[in-house]
């Protein structure tokens, strides 16, 4: 039976990843197909991105806070190294930086656009980082979801 700080730490790891995922995903298939027809004027643009910035940076520092409470509690460095759930860990993890990476990339882009005052330019920029986050994320939760019924 799993101690409760192990369950309040899948119960915040997993809230927080939905969130990340989620807002990653809206971001690449809700807001910049409309920037990039130029539907959106560019103040609510950089104002949904340097949103999305806030939100990516901390639901990776309580992703990463959350995921190595858990680490230390469950896994030693044999059985991360040596394991399948290990290593779906250490796939986790990699997920976890390229995700990260990939939206300050992406918002990086955007903002580096809209400080010019152009719109679609730097939505089509930052298109493809988004759909590599987009897979990043998606990829998380699915590893999330092996080590959760066991492994592989």
């Amino acid at each position: 039976m799993a101690s409760i700080d192990l369950t309040i730490g899948y119960v915040l790891h997993m809230l927080f990843a939905g969130l990340w995922t989620g807002s990653v995903l809206f971001m690449t298939y809700g807001v910049l197909p409309v920037a990039r027809e130029g539907s959106i004027d560019t103040d609510p643009f950089a104002d949904i991105t340097s949103r999305l910035l806030t939100l990516s940076r901390a639901c990776a520092l309580l992703l990463f806070l959350t995921g190595g409470h858990l680490a230390g509690r469950i896994y030693t460095v044999e059985t991360l190294t040596g394991s399948s759930n290990g290593h779906l860990v250490l796939t986790m993890i990699a997920l976890w930086l390229a995700l990260a990476a990939l939206v300050e990339i992406g918002t990086s882009k955007i903002s580096s656009g809209l400080a010019e005052r152009k719109l679609r330019e730097p939505a089509n920029d930052a298109r493809p980082f988004f759909l590599a986050a987009s897979v990043a994320a998606l990829g998380l939760l699915v590893v999330a979801g092996l080590l959760l019924g066991g492994g592989i």
